[in-house]
């Protein structure tokens, strides 16, 4: 016989349900699906020409106008080209132009003997999949290639002067060495053809960072003053991670204005370009998660910084993105050959690398490359304990099993007070439940009593909350490290799990490959997001039922929601959460026996899969 709350219960379950489903589609509809969009968009902007120009809307260098560390100036610089028809690949735009090589273990590349300009670079100790015959990451290209994306240095003349520098159609000529190595600087040289000779020699190391001194020799009777600048420049819209712990765009470190972030659609947003006058020390470039391109000034002299974006006026173009900096007026006297320096990083953001840099170069605050986060103090120290481990185990999936172990050990004692609260309050449970039905009429009275009864048992109903309070800036700071280190990307575990930066390639819903289709991405569910699911559901039973049946439902299906939600996250990430949940399992269920409280799991479990026992004819018998 069916009793009357079935029904209630079956709506109740119903609404669950619903709402469950209107979460997944709001997620599918305000996330996915404008991730999808914004990547498609992507590619045919690619495809198709840049309506301002070959290298967007900023193609002309920095504007002295409005700096105080140099002669005011209305004049923009110099040196803009018409746009051209179309771009071509970037193996056509490469031969478009004489180059000299560039070879180092970590890089391969050239520069741009037209202009001058780092416009291509290889990093090649990664590729792009997990496939180790996939192509090598490509991080600069050259203009009139599908994604311009360069770094420039040159001279601004003082407002008024006639002087004629180096501009993007400037042809260097090779003044010293063959190829560029970290053993071989090189040295361009360009004559004005008025009295100036212009150098540039470059240097690399092993690893991303070059060096760029450029000089100016003056043969005429007079004395010259130029203003130096340099810029990293990059057209279209770069792949995106799309998530809020990440910073994707813009990105540098302005002397005393420190740290300063524009995503790629913030800075879009303003239209505005955002300078600081009178800089001394830090840096400035553009970063994706793992690769940045960055500017480092000379850290004692002062400059003007500036982050730049413009809208593509027309659909079919590409919008542009800028950081540059311009310092001060260099005055080189007659007959006398002067100049300044200032470095280049290119390449993969290593924290010990860039850690280095900042050590050996003096550069301001460098490490903030990394986007650390709010809880910098944690999460670097997190880090560093993440390097230790996996040079002893040589496999970064241990690494985050036994890191997620040794972090659990560390709030053990705060996580026993939590658990051995909320284990003594569910033995006052009943005590409770008598006082609420016998002053169900007057609640200060019921409130008088629970108090009463904490009292005489000694119990701070908050007790349970606080150590959950301080154990949320570590746990996301760990979320953190994780995500945004490119230690994990490409990093095996072991079976299916090729790379840990990327989603669990399995699918339940093709049955983990063994039917001959791709599920959709919204219902792209692997193992691991199963186990992680199956651990939170699990988490959640270890508490008593919840008196109202719509929470109790809402509890039931937020392990569903949460594995639909983290199925495109990192597996990585995934793994570290599911471990996390069965150490909180086994913990929760030792504190729980210890004080005696009620181990709810089985009795939860049997009473959620009982309808399903029914309906298979099981557990239907006097009693059931």
């Amino acid at each position: 016989m069916t009793s009357p709350r079935e029904p209630k219960d079956q709506n109740n379950l119903m609404f669950a349900v619903a709402l469950s489903i209107l979460v997944l589609m709001g997620w599918q509809y305000f996330f996915a699906r404008p991730e999808l969009q914004k990547e498609q968009a992507r590619q045919e902007f690619n495809k198709k020409i840049d309506a301002q120009n070959k290298d967007g809307s900023s193609e002309t260098p920095p504007n002295v106008a409005s700096t105080p560390v140099a002669p005011p100036s209305t004049d923009a610089p110099t040196g803009a080209q018409a746009p051209t028809a179309a771009p071509v690949s970037r193996e056509v735009a490469l031969q478009g132009s004489p180059r000299l090589k560039i070879e180092t273990p970590s890089l391969e590349g050239s520069i741009d003997l037209k202009g001058g300009r780092l416009d291509d670079l290889v990093l090649m100790k990664y590729r792009e999949t997990v496939d180790p015959n996939s192509a090598r990451v490509i991080l600069l290209s050259p203009s009139g290639s599908p994604e311009p994306y360069f770094a420039e240095y040159g001279w601004v003349p003082q407002s008024g002067s006639a002087i004629k520098v180096p501009t993007r159609d400037t042809l260097w000529t090779v003044e010293s060495g063959t190829r560029l190595t970290p053993e071989t600087p090189v040295t361009l040289m360009w004559d004005n053809g008025g009295g100036l000779v212009f150098h540039r020699t470059v240097s690399v190391d092993n690893d991303y960072m070059f060096k760029i001194k450029d000089e100016i020799e003056n043969k005429t009777q007079a004395e010259v003053t130029l203003l130096p600048y340099a810029r990293v420049h990059r057209s279209g819209h770069p792949p995106s991670q799309a998530f809020y712990v990440l910073h994707e765009g813009l990105v540098g470190v302005s002397g005393d204005h420190g740290l300063q972030e524009f995503t790629f659609a913030d800075a879009l947003k303003s239209g505005v370009p955002t300078t600081f006058d009178n800089v001394t020390g830090g840096w400035l470039g553009i970063t994706d998660k793992y690769w940045a391109t960055a500017l480092v000034p000379e850290q004692s002299e002062p400059y003007r910084a500036m982050y730049s974006a413009l809208k593509a006026r027309d659909p079919a173009g590409k919008d542009a993105f800028q950081t540059d900096y311009l310092r001060g007026a260099l005055s080189v006297p007659a007959g006398l050959r002067k100049g300044v320096e200032g470095h280049l990083f290119a390449g993969a953001k290593q924290a010990s690398l860039i850690d280095g840099y900042e050590n050996a170069l003096g550069i301001l605050r460098f490490d903030r490359m990394i986007d650390w986060g709010w809880f910098y103090f944690i999460t670097r120290p997190l880090f560093r304990l993440m390097e230790f481990i996996n040079g002893l185990v040589h496999n970064f999936g241990i690494t985050i099993l036994i890191l997620t172990v040794l972090v659990k050990a560390a709030f053990y004692p705060l996580a026993n007070k939590q658990y051995e609260s909320m284990a003594r309050m569910k033995k006052l449970q009943p005590e409770m439940q008598r006082i609420k039905e016998q002053y169900k009429d007057d609640t200060q009275r019921q409130q008088k009593e629970i108090f009463e009864l904490y009292r005489t048992q000694k119990i701070n109903p908050l007790a349970g909350c606080w150590p959950i309070l301080l154990q949320i800036p570590v746990f996301f700071a760990l979320y953190k490290v994780l995500f945004v280190t490119i230690d994990m990307r490409h990093a095996p575990f072991f079976g299916w799990i090729h790379d840990l930066s990327a989603p669990d390639p399995t699918s339940l819903f093709n049955l983990f490959g063994l039917l001959p289709f791709d599920a959709p991405t919204f219902l792209h569910i692997g193992v691991w997001p199963l186990i992680m699911g199956i651990t939170m559901w699990m988490q959640m039973q270890l508490n008593p039922p919840q008196p109202d049946p719509i929470q109790q439902q809402v509890f039931q299906w937020m392990p569903v929601v949460f594995t639909f939600m983290l199925a495109s996250f990192p597996a990585g990430l995934v793994i570290y959460w599911a471990w996390s949940n069965t150490l909180s399992i086994l913990q929760q269920v030792r504190i729980n026996k210890k004080n005696g409280a009620e181990v709810h799991l089985f009795d939860n479990i049997k009473r959620t899969f009982r309808p399903l026992l029914r309906l298979f004819g099981a557990g239907s018998g006097p009693g059931k």
